[in-house]
């Protein structure tokens, strides 16, 4: 992994610190316009000069629309109370993720943070708007190209606290014959690679992964995969199952049962509420959870410094990394926290993420009883 340095969401005090007397972009003080656009092809009706753009890659990720996008948005409209947010989502599609970030940039926005669909297959779209005198915010995933700041959590160590989490599971059968599933999430997303060397790095000489395929980060293609893998190892041979996140746990999960297997490990990450459900009910085995608070409002006041023109970013974003183009750019990086049952109460619940109520319908009200939860 590319990295120089890496910070932990301790630094978020300082984030909150080095923008708290931040006022709102020059440009954006003569918006009359103060609430956010929620276009779907990243339409702007925003005063020129006062927008900032939000490009999410997709629309099957549970996160993006319960936490980031709510959350970013509200973090700027209370660093900048003129400025406007212009939304889009590209629904999986890289072509519609550069074609939404080009009307952002035609439409007059003047910083963009951006989730890269494709993160290789955006830099020439981030050097147009570049060009143009568009700053880019890279977003959870570093974008390639000249990108003015970049915020994430430490994606080598979720693959690390996955590949943990999997040989506490295992125990005893954590040998190197032990034969496990390996699910990685999409090739185009740089994030993937890394999740998936932290992994190996972890369980490297510990098991063998046996089958090793891409997720694409949809539940149909990794419940497609797990089933191929299953039916290529034999059913006694699955000890355990990688999955990258918890969107495609839910189609590994699928697939175990279907093959009648049962106590199967298996890791997940984003904290979606179904995968919370599954680690009560003994269906998978970890997730982890990557808090959406400090790293939207990390993006957010990365956004407003650079609309502001202040010096501030380098105050938030302390350290650097290297993208896949080459290019060194100021880095934020948040750490992870693995999730299992045993802290399900103390992280998930009296963090603020989801109530008990929402955790704990029908289907799961005796596993959340017999896990504390109520």
């Amino acid at each position: 992994m590319n990295t120089t340095l890496r910070r932990t969401v301790v630094a978020t005090a300082a984030v909150s610190m080095a923008l708290g007397m931040a006022a709102c972009g020059k440009a954006g003080s003569s918006s009359s316009s103060s609430s956010a656009s929620s276009s779907a092809s990243g339409g702007s009706s925003a005063a020129a000069g006062g927008a900032i753009g939000l490009l999410l890659p997709d629309n099957v990720t549970a996160r993006y629309a319960a936490f980031d996008k709510p959350q970013i948005t509200a973090e700027i409209k209370t660093l900048c109370s003129t400025c406007t947010v212009d939304y889009a989502n590209a629904a999986g599609s890289a072509a519609t993720q550069a074609q939404q970030m080009s009307t952002m940039v035609a439409n007059g926005d003047k910083v963009i943070i951006l989730d890269a669909e494709d993160g290789a297959g955006i830099k020439s779209t981030v050097q147009a708007a570049v060009n143009k005198g568009v700053k880019v915010v890279a977003y959870d995933r570093l974008a390639e190209g000249p990108v003015s700041a970049y915020v994430s959590y430490d994606n080598e160590k979720v693959g690390e606290l996955q590949g943990a989490a999997l040989l506490t599971a295992l125990g005893a059968k954590a040998v190197p014959s032990t034969k496990i599933v390996e699910i990685d999430g999409a090739a185009s997303d740089p994030n993937a690679a890394q999740f998936k060397a932290g992994f190996q790095e972890a369980v490297k000489g510990k098991v063998d992964i046996a089958y090793d395929q891409s997720g694409n980060w949809d539940a149909p293609t990794a419940n497609q995969e797990t089933t191929a893998a299953i039916q290529q190892l034999g059913k006694a041979n699955v000890a355990a199952v990688y999955s990258a996140n918890d969107g495609m746990a839910a189609g590994v999960a699928a697939a175990l049962k279907g093959a009648g297997l049962s106590g199967i490990p298996l890791t997940g990450q984003d904290a979606q509420i179904d995968g919370i459900q599954r680690i009560l009910a003994g269906t998978q085995y970890v997730t982890i959870y990557k808090a959406p608070t400090p790293e939207a409002q990390a993006a957010a006041k990365l956004a407003v410094a650079l609309l502001n023109g202040t010096p501030a970013v380098n105050t938030i974003a302390t350290g650097t990394q290297t993208s896949g183009s080459g290019n060194t750019v100021p880095s934020l990086l948040l750490t992870p926290v693995a999730v299992t049952k045993s802290n399900v109460e103390s992280v998930i619940v009296k963090g603020g993420l989801y109530t008990p109520a929402q955790i704990c319908t029908p289907e799961f009200k005796a596993d959340c009883t017999a896990n504390g939860i109520q």
